[in-house]
């Protein structure tokens, strides 16, 4: 690297030296030693790349995350079992008349009090889902415990910011109030009024269609956290024109479908019998049940008679628009429809006479259609 000397004697070699102004330049090795520390991880020993590293350890976390919620659930389940009755009773019993309506606040400051004896709301919240899983908590009294859990984790922010010096004191007090009356704005507007605590029906209704659907968990959370957020940051990028050339008309459709639902449950009368309900929409518009055909068909490949994707597509085409659409209808027929059902009837019956004769007076044409009729039932038995 290139270093001043105090003259030309000092440098390395006459070839290498050269003035500039008041000081004398030349080429020099210098041997400089950086103390680098390894990072303290499990592998931290191993010879792998740092993605490996970071997906193994991401997908053996949400398998113990995962566990442990199961254990919790079981655990909880045979420790209370036979009491469970008595704690639901204890837990989700109101004040009564007419001071049931503060039984929601009181929840509100429990939860806080707890999350900041914990100081985490990771800690508390995460607790209620197996609660809620045996039945303990409903969800009713698990809304307030989490919106009071939202105001209590803001108070470690506040403990931190009054504990900073002089000079920034101002500063970080301010980020930890608008952190801590934000989430008071949100509970003002989600909780007080009944008919504004939207996250507890919306809850219901995704549980119910998960419990119906097992495969839209996963779907609503890869499109909830992980593909919207990525679609909302590109068009970002994209420019602000993108932005909104792509999100207000989204935005548009979404608030037309909401107006449409609320007229065809409140007034339907007033919207053309075409609008009354959504029949006029394709099927996999408005029910799921063709996606979770599509689902169980693409993960459930191995079947007989046809390759995967042979089978998925003509099953999705037989079942969702006509039988006559698809030309390889027969590789679509299930083995079970395919086998001919054997009956083994017994020698005892064998040997009765399967022709009735005809009383008379009875014509011979009614005769036959008799014998034919005993002979089937014979042979069903």
């Amino acid at each position: 690297m290139n270093v001043t000397v105090p003259s030309i004697q000092n440098c390395t070699s006459p070839n290498l030296c050269w003035a500039n102004g008041f000081h004398t330049w030349t080429i020099k090795n210098v041997t400089r030693r950086e103390n680098i520390a390894k990072c303290q991880h499990l592998f931290v020993n191993a010879n792998l790349l740092d993605l490996v590293v970071s997906i193994t350890l991401l997908v053996t976390s949400l398998l113990v995350l995962c566990g442990c919620l199961i254990m919790i659930v079981k655990v909880l389940g045979s420790v209370l079992e036979g009491r469970v009755a008595v704690v639901i009773k204890i837990i989700n019993t109101d004040f009564p008349f007419p001071f049931s309506w503060l039984t929601g606040y009181l929840a509100i400051l429990v939860g806080a009090g707890m999350t900041f004896i914990v100081q985490s709301s990771s800690v508390f919240t995460p607790t209620l889902t197996p609660l809620i899983g045996v039945g303990v908590i409903s969800i009713e009294r698990a809304y307030p415990l989490t919106l009071g859990a939202n105001i209590g984790t803001t108070t470690t922010a506040i403990m931190a910011a009054l504990a900073s010096p002089g000079k920034t004191l101002r500063s970080s007090l301010q980020i930890a109030l608008c952190h801590f009356f934000f989430n008071i704005t949100g509970i003002l507007l989600w909780y007080p009024i009944p008919f504004t605590r939207l996250p507890i029906r919306l809850a219901k209704g995704l549980g119910n269609i998960s419990a119906k659907y097992r495969w839209f968990a996963v779907f609503y959370l890869v499109i909830l956290f992980f593909l919207v957020p990525l679609s909302v940051f590109g068009l970002s990028l994209a420019g602000w024109p993108v932005l909104v050339g792509v999100g207000v008309p989204i935005i548009l459709v979404i608030l037309l479908v909401v107006l449409l639902k609320l007229l065809q449950a409140r007034c339907p009368r007033i919207l053309p019998k075409v609008f009354q309900t959504w029949n006029f929409l394709p099927l996999c518009m408005r029910s799921l049940k063709p996606w979770d055909i599509a689902v169980s068909l693409a993960t459930g490949c191995c079947m007989r008679n046809c390759c995967c994707c042979c089978r998925i597509c003509c099953r999705f085409c037989c079942r969702l628009c006509c039988p006559t659409c698809c030309r390889c209808s027969k590789c679509c027929q299930d083995p079970v429809e395919e086998e001919d059902i054997h009956i083994k009837v017994p020698e005892s019956f064998r040997s009765l006479s399967m022709v009735v004769e005809a009383p008379e007076g009875v014509p011979k044409s009614k005769a036959d259609a008799l014998n034919t009729n005993t002979t089937s039932s014979l042979t069903a038995l």
